[in-house]
C-alpha cells in the first residue's frame, strides 16, 4: 500500500517536523518520505483533508468493549473500529467481560478477536480471580500470554496486604498494578458525589474521602514494596495533590483521569439522567479545575476516555438502581479540545504509552505509520448520530465539542471516520 498524505501539520515533540506543514508518503506501512512537497509520478493514492494535523496514534489506557459474556454492550469487532474512527490506534482493553479476564486463555481468546484490525489491542488482566479480590489471579501466566498490566476493573483491593504481595510480584516480570481507589466502607450505598447537588437531589453521597484515603493507603504500600502502580481515573483535588507530593518522594505511580471528569461536573445530576452515572463520581468545579491543573504540570500522566457501554436496560431506571458508565471514545477529542490546549491532548494520549510497554513510533522517516489524522478546527455539538458504538449511553449527549478526528493509519491500514 502507498499513501500519500497532502499538506499535513506534524504535532509531534519527538519529531523533526514538529509543527512543520509536509506531505507524507507511506509505503507498506513505513514513512517513506517526509518533504514540503511530493511528486506524485506513479499515480498513488493520495489523502488531502481540511486542515490535516497528523501525530503519534492515540492511546486509550481504559476501555470496556463487553465480549465475551456482553455482546449486547459491545463487541471487540465494533469496539476497534470505533476506537479507530475516533482516532485511537490501540487501546487497553479492561477485564470486566464474562467471564473475567483472570487467565492466560481469556487473554489469548480477546487477542486473536483483535486480530488484523488497524487498532491494537492490549488485554489488562484481572489482579484477582473473578475479579473478586480474593486471591490474586495467574499474573505471570497472563502476561506472558500478552497481559499490559493488572487490575480489578472500577474495584478496589480492600485487602491491603493483598496488593502488597502484587506490588512484589509483578516486580520478578516488569509489569504495572493498577489500583482502582475508592474505600468500599465509606462509600456505603452512595450513587452521587457527597454535597450540594446530592443533598438537594436526595442521592446517597459518596464523599471525596473514599477515594483519598485509598489513594494514601496504596501510596504507602508502594513506598514500601517498590514497583510500579497505576492509579486510573482520580477524580478530586486532593488525590492529585497525594499524587504530586508522592512524584516529589520518586515513588514509581503513575495516574490518569477520565475525559468526563475534566469536562463535566456533578451539577449535571440536576435531573437525575443515569448517562452521568460514573464511577468515580462526577465532583465538583473546584475538584475538575484541580484536575486540569494536574493534566497541565504533569502530575496526572494520561487522559482516558474511561469508555464503558451499558446496555439500555441498565440505564433507562432508577438513579440508585442504574450502572456505572458512559461510552467516550468517540467524544474525548472533541471534548477534550474545549477545556485543553492540543499539545498537551496529543502528549496525555500518546507519550505514556510506554508506561504499559506499547512501542511508541515518532512522525519521522523510516519510521512505522501508526499515526492519527485530525483537525483541532470547528465548533459543534455531540449527538446521538455521532456514536458509533453498539450502546448509546454517553454523558456527552448536547455537549459542544471543537474539532474534529478524521481517522489512523496503522497496522498498514487507513480507517477513516
Amino acid at each position: 500500500m502507498k499513501l500519500i498524505l497532502r499538506s499535513a501539520k506534524i504535532i509531534d515533540s519527538t519529531s523533526p517536523f514538529h509543527n512543520s506543514i509536509v506531505d507524507l508518503l507511506i509505503n507498506d506501512g513505513i514513512i517513506d518520505t517526509i518533504a514540503s512537497s511530493i511528486t506524485n509520478n506513479e499515480n498513488i493514492e493520495e489523502l488531502k483533508l481540511d486542515n490535516l494535523h497528523v501525530s503519534e496514534g492515540w492511546f486509550d489506557s481504559s476501555v470496556s468493549l463487553g465480549e465475551p459474556g456482553f455482546e449486547d454492550r459491545e463487541t471487540i469487532a465494533n469496539g476497534l473500529v470505533v476506537a479507530a474512527k475516533s482516532g485511537f490506534t490501540a487501546i487497553a482493553l479492561q477485564p470486566n467481560s464474562y467471564p473475567v479476564i483472570d487467565n492466560q486463555a481469556q487473554v489469548n481468546f480477546v487477542s486473536n478477536k483483535a486480530n488484523g484490525y488497524a487498532t491494537q489491542l492490549y488485554p489488562i488482566g484481572s489482579l484477582t480471580k473473578e475479579a473478586a479480590g480474593l486471591d490474586m489471579a495467574e499474573l505471570y501466566d497472563m502476561k506472558n500470554a500478552g497481559a499490559i498490566a493488572f487490575g480489578d476493573y472500577n474495584k478496589s483491593i480492600e485487602n491491603a496486604n493483598l496488593l502488597k504481595i502484587a506490588l512484589q510480584y509483578v516486580q520478578d516480570f516488569d509489569s504495572l498494578v493498577i489500583a482502582f481507589p475508592q474505600d468500599e466502607k465509606i462509600k456505603g450505598q452512595g450513587v452521587a458525589n457527597e454535597g450540594i447537588v446530592s443533598t438537594s437531589l436526595g442521592l446517597k453521597g459518596i464523599p471525596n474521602l473514599a477515594e483519598e484515603l485509598q489513594i494514601a493507603r496504596n501510596l504507602f504500600l508502594l513506598e514500601y514494596t517498590g514497583g510500579k502502580l497505576h492509579i486510573p481515573t482520580i477524580s478530586t483535588a486532593k488525590s492529585v495533590a497525594l499524587i504530586r507530593e508522592a512524584k516529589a518522594k520518586g515513588l514509581a505511580v503513575s495516574c490518569s483521569v477520565s475525559v468526563h471528569h475534566l469536562v463535566l461536573t456533578d451539577e449535571k445530576l440536576e435531573g437525575f439522567d443515569t448517562r452521568f452515572k460514573v464511577a468515580p463520581p462526577l465532583r465538583t468545579e473546584v475538584d475538575r479545575q484541580a484536575l486540569l491543573a494536574g493534566v497541565l504540570d504533569h502530575t496526572i500522566d494520561l487522559i482516558t476516555s474511561d469508555h464503558n457501554p451499558i446496555d439500555i436496560e441498565h440505564k433507562k431506571m432508577e438513579f440508585d438502581m442504574a450502572k456505572n458508565g458512559t461510552v467516550g471514545l468517540e467524544s474525548a477529542f472533541g471534548a477534550l479540545m474545549t477545556v485543553l490546549p492540543l499539545e498537551t491532548i496529543v502528549e496525555k494520549f500518546t507519550a505514556r504509552k510506554t508506561l504499559f510497554q506499547i512501542e511508541r513510533a515518532s512522525i519521522n522517516i523510516g519510521e512505522k505509520a501508526n499515526m492519527t489524522l485530525f483537525t483541532p478546527e470547528g465548533d459543534g455539538v455531540f449527538t446521538k448520530a455521532a456514536i458509533l458504538s453498539k450502546s448509546k449511553n454517553s454523558a456527552f449527549l448536547g455537549q459542544k465539542t471543537t474539532g474534529k478526528v478524521y481517522g489512523i493509519i496503522n497496522q498498514g491500514k487507513t480507517t477513516l471516520a
